[in-house]
């Protein structure tokens, strides 16, 4: 609740993640709250397993926030500052409330100017960074400091040289009621993955200029913020990552070919170090870390995946997660437009967004019907047509009408998302496309199929067309050199930007392909069988509906990872000696054995939307969560990080493992990208004027 002095300044939309700078210029006191303490034990009681995001939001929520009610923190209010990274770690944890509910009145900027609080203590939340160490040095020293206490957690681990500095500040440091390292500076962008936030990785990594400082630059932060995770989670991995392999001996090794293990031995270095300075981190391993880059699957970020929430990112301009809806004007008038949060707290949302569009649509009709034939106010307005009603009858309606109205609102949303969809499939002959795309990836077309394609079908857009040939950019690189690609971009009328990002498909090739023959006997009989099929059909999965066939390479990299058959010379472990820098030595796999293994020093309890629930309304998921919480947590974790970008089918990929192996499968990478953004980091990659804002993110 906000009194009257009480103003909200700034409202700040960060990718699709909302937090709110709190700017006043009235004192504290004038904003008043009541605090809810009912889930204060979360963290160390119930018998239900949490997940990899309930686990960062308690970390933050209790394990810092929390903590500083103790002590002699007298004031119930505090301030909260925090900088552009940890303000991003907040909000993709936690809502506004629950900080508020943990005693927080004011969430500041450490960069802006900030109004006195002299009887206030501040949590400083912040990446210990020279800029942040001197701007609160300089907040809490001399005769009147901004604030009474301070409780400052830094985000990763900060050096012995600037901890010495702050305790050589005497006036400051009779002011510090805490000093802490939270080492917890990742994203958290669903229930099983995570982000480090290197948008630009795919530039600084993979492009021209290799070996260049901003590419190590970009790997030191990017293995820093990935130990966070095991340090948060109290998890040692078995580090295993996509080994280097040169085309020949006499071929030198790129920067490229190196970048898993770079970042492998990045993420060992601060692994090592957490086992000597965090007292409860376990000594031997308990989990699996598999470090792979974008060239595994070059793929997966360009065809079009038919899942609902792929196609909703894919096709519908969202901001993040946010989608502008249309509902009708309450006075009558033209619709009004309403901004909606396609996230977890959505039953219907968690329970379709992984369900191809097809299924997904047959779904949401069943629901409204199912709805209508339950839901009393809708019964009774249906049979009456709202006329001559009893006064029982008006009563039932009342009563019924609030349930009524918001469910109604949800599916009417989603009904109107999957039309928007099917709509755009029709318009734009994504079927064909769709179809195209997958025969070329399963080896059923080739090179005649595709010219035969962009000759006769001039209704496709100039994206589709793109996306098709970068897709075959990917199956055959060879093409390259006779400039075979050059003419089938010339055929599909792209313009020199689409043909950069079919052209920087080559920074992608993975090191471990060999370059195919270009013999006449080879070419003249390529039309009969499958000589670039990059996917098999896998056993025993027969696709339901129709372009649903396609799955990521990390499938079955997973696959084999939990059953203890990755290829020992091709992934390596750190966790064991290595007599070369390429890493030939065997690994120890972590397997679903029935002896007692480590385990993570933090509890794993059911997520709080996963618990089963029953209704009979005719509208809730309840079959959905009840799957969601059907002993998925049971073994032990396996990590997939994934440098230059990570798809929703990847993601998708991770959650049904999840379920079929028994194990928690959490994704990492440095970005998520949907084909429109991941396109453009192509076309520019090259470009010395990347620009965020051209990424569309």
């Amino acid at each position: 609740m906000r009194k009257k002095g009480c103003r909200f300044k700034q409202i700040c939309l960060v990718g699709n993640w909302l937090y709110i700078l709190l700017q006043s210029r009235s004192l504290y006191h004038s904003c008043v709250h009541t605090i809810s303490m009912s889930d204060s034990d979360t963290s160390s009681q119930g018998a239900e397993c949490k997940n990899f995001r309930q686990i960062t939001r308690d970390r933050l929520l209790y394990e810092m926030l929390r903590s500083t009610k103790s002590g002699d923190s007298k004031s119930s209010w505090k301030v909260l500052i925090v900088d552009k990274v940890t303000v991003k770690v907040m909000s993709y944890s936690c809502k506004m409330v629950d900080i508020t509910d943990e005693g927080v009145s004011l969430v500041e900027d450490i960069y802006k100017r900030r109004q006195p609080l002299p009887t206030l203590d501040a949590i400083y939340f912040i990446s210990p960074t020279k800029e942040n160490i001197d701007i609160f040095l300089s907040d809490m020293s001399g005769i009147s400091p901004l604030y009474r206490k301070a409780f400052v957690f830094f985000s990763s681990p900060i050096s012995k040289e600037w901890v010495n500095h702050i305790k050589r500040n005497g006036s400051v440091l009779s002011r510090i009621s805490a000093l802490r390292e939270m080492n917890l500076e990742y994203f958290t962008i669903d229930t099983q993955g995570f982000l480090t936030d290197n948008e630009r990785a795919l530039e600084e990594l993979f492009g021209n200029e290799e070996g260049s400082r901003k590419g190590d630059a970009c790997l030191s932060l990017m293995a820093t913020r990935i130990a966070t995770v095991f340090a948060s989670l109290r998890e040692f991995p078995n580090v295993r990552y996509r080994g280097a392999k040169s085309l020949d001996p006499t071929t030198m090794t790129t920067f490229r070919d190196l970048i898993p293990t770079k970042l492998a031995a990045g993420v060992w270095n601060c692994l090592m170090k957490y086992k000597t300075n965090i007292q409860d981190f376990p000594k031997s391993a308990t989990c699996e870390l598999l470090i792979l880059d974008r060239s595994i699957d070059q793929i997966a970020p360009v065809i079009h995946e038919w899942t609902y929430d792929a196609m909703c990112h894919d096709l519908l301009n969202m901001e993040g997660n946010k989608y502008i809806h249309e509902v009708p004007s309450t006075s009558g008038g033209l619709p009004e437009k309403k901004e909606v949060l396609l996230e977890d707290h959505d039953p219907i949302w968690v329970e379709l967004r992984n369900e191809h569009i097809g299924y997904a649509s047959e779904q949401l009709d069943e629901k409204m019907k199912n709805f209508l034939s339950k839901n009393k106010a809708a019964q009774i307005h249906a049979s009456r047509g709202g006329d001559n009603l009893s006064t029982r009858e008006l009563q039932k309606i009342v009563q019924a009408l609030p349930q009524y109205r918001e469910q109604t609102e949800k599916l009417s949303l989603h009904i109107d998302i999957a039309n928007r969809i099917n709509k755009i499939i029709v318009e734009l002959n994504l079927k064909a496309v769709g179809q195209l795309e997958q025969d070329l990836v399963f080896g059923d077309a080739g090179t005649k199929d595709l010219i035969n394609f962009l000759r006769l079908r001039e209704d496709v857009s100039r994206e589709n067309k793109l996306r098709l040939l970068m897709i075959y950019a990917a199956l055959n690189p060879e093409k390259f050199e006779d400039d075979k690609i050059l003419k089938l971009m010339e055929l599909a009328k792209l313009p020199p930007d689409d043909m950069n990002a079919v052209y920087n498909m080559r920074f992608l090739e993975a090191p471990s392909i060999t370059k195919k023959s270009t013999s006449p006997f080879s070419l003249k009989f390529d039309v009969h069988k499958k000589k670039h099929a990059a996917r098999k059909d896998r056993p025993g999965e027969e696709a339901a509906w129709q372009l649903s066939r396609f799955y990521p390479i990390i499938e079955e990299l997973i696959e084999k990872l939990s059953k203890g058959e990755l290829p020992k010379n091709d992934y390596p472990c750190m966790n064991d000696p290595s007599p070369s820098f390429h890493a030939t030595s065997v690994p120890t796999s972590l397997r679903n054995e029935t002896t007692a293994a480590p385990h993570s020093m933090r509890s794993r309890r059911t997520a709080t939307w996963a618990r089963p629930r029953s209704s009979d309304d005719g509208y809730s998921s309840d079959s959905v969560l009840r799957h969601a919480s059907s002993g998925v947590k049971k073994g032990q974790r396996i990590f997939i990080f994934i440098v230059g970008g990570a798809t929703r089918s990847e993601l998708r990929v991770c959650h049904k493992l999840s379920s079929k192996l028994n194990r928690e499968i959490v994704l990492g990478s440095s970005s998520l990208d949907d084909p429109p953004q991941f396109i453009t980091k192509m076309k520019l990659m090259n470009s010395n004027e990347l620009s965020l804002d051209d990424l569309q993110i």
